[in-house]
This record gives C-alpha cells, sequence and structure tokens, in this order.
C-alpha cells in the first residue's frame, strides 16, 4: 500500500511559532511557541524538530501549507515568505491558508472571527467577505484554536487544496507604521 503524503502545515501570525506534520489525515507531530518576536529565526529549526519528531526529512514532503491571516503584518510575511522559499526549493507546491479557512475546517458553516487590535474582531460568515467588528458584536463565532491545532488545521485544508498558485497574505487593515516624512535620498550616478 503506497503511503500517504506528507503535508506540513505552520503559521506565525499571530504572537506564536507552530508547525505540524501530516501523513494523511494522521497528525505525525506538532509544535508550537508562544513568542511576540523572533518567529523568524524559530520557524526552519521549529520545521526541522517537527520533522525528526516524526522521522521524516524535508525531500519527503509533498505539500506545504501556511497561514496567511489576518494577524500580525511582520508574522504573515514570516510565513508566507517561507512557505514560498521551501515550495521553491522543494520544487513542491505551497498553499496559504487563512485563519477563517482553518477555523472552519471542523465546521464549513461557521461564524469564524480573528483577534484585531483595539477591542475588535475580523469576523467572517460563510460566503461573504470579513468585517472588521466590535468584540462583543461577535456573538457565538468560532476564534482560532490553540497554536499547534492551527497549524495542524492549515496542513489538513492545505492537503484537501487543489490551489496552484503560490501563497499571498490577507491583509484586511493596513499596516500600523507610517511611511517616513523624509524625502528619499538622492542617488548619484558618478559612472
Amino acid at each position: 500500500m503506497p503511503s500517504e503524503a506528507l503535508v506540513l502545515g505552520f503559521d506565525t501570525s499571530a504572537a506564536h511559532c507552530a508547525a505540524a506534520l501530516l501523513s494523511g489525515e494522521r497528525l505525525l507531530a506538532a509544535r508550537a511557541e508562544e513568542m511576540g518576536r523572533g518567529q523568524a529565526e524559530r520557524l526552519i529549526p521549529l520545521i526541522e524538530e517537527v520533522l525528526a519528531e516524526a522521522g521524516h526529512g524535508w525531500a519527503e514532503l509533498s505539500r506545504i501549507g501556511c497561514g496567511t491571516g489576518p494577524g500580525n503584518f511582520t508574522g504573515i510575511r514570516i510565513s508566507v515568505a517561507a512557505a514560498r522559499g521551501l515550495a521553491l526549493s522543494l520544487g513542491i507546491p505551497a498553499v496559504g491558508v487563512t485563519t477563517f479557512e482553518a477555523i472552519r475546517l471542523a465546521d464549513p458553516e461557521a461564524l469564524a472571527a480573528v483577534p484585531a487590535p483595539r477591542g475588535q474582531v475580523y469576523l467572517a460568515r460563510p460566503g461573504a467577505a470579513p468585517e472588521l467588528v466590535a468584540a462583543e458584536d461577535a456573538g457565538d463565532a468560532r476564534f482560532p484554536p490553540p497554536p499547534a491545532e492551527m497549524a495542524r488545521a492549515i496542513a489538513a485544508v492545505a492537503a484537501r487544496s487543489a490551489a496552484d498558485t503560490p501563497p499571498a497574505p490577507l491583509y484586511l487593515r493596513a499596516a500600523d507604521a507610517a511611511p517616513p516624512r523624509d524625502a528619499p535620498p538622492e542617488i548619484i550616478d558618478d559612472l
């Protein structure tokens, strides 16, 4: 009987770094660490630990799933860049999975919510675009699972996906950082 495809899922869209490895529907290994910063330095070593725990290597992966948000601007960029780079170097597809898709893995009709700044949440009704609402208006919405479970859900959604476009961040609002006020430096060409 042929072995089932190995699918890696990971997420850095919030204050965590998480990865999970699936063989078909079976979870082989998962790890998550709470962290406010440092995900860029920790993600690849964490993935290597998950692969080693499961007794597999990079070359055995069939597909990658990464969390695309909404969430932390820099965290999302870390996850997407890592997935694109790994997919290119390994010659396998990478799939972007939104937090809403991961939440809806168990219940496709769930009202999905993701915490947002300033006492608000991003709320996504099935078939509708996400909207920003006050947290108290979220009602009985489902919020993201713990980080290790989130990584598992991302891998499961990626395994079922037919997507063939590289993952891209899901930004629902502009970044908090403001562009610089100073004029850019003048570049002098002495050649």
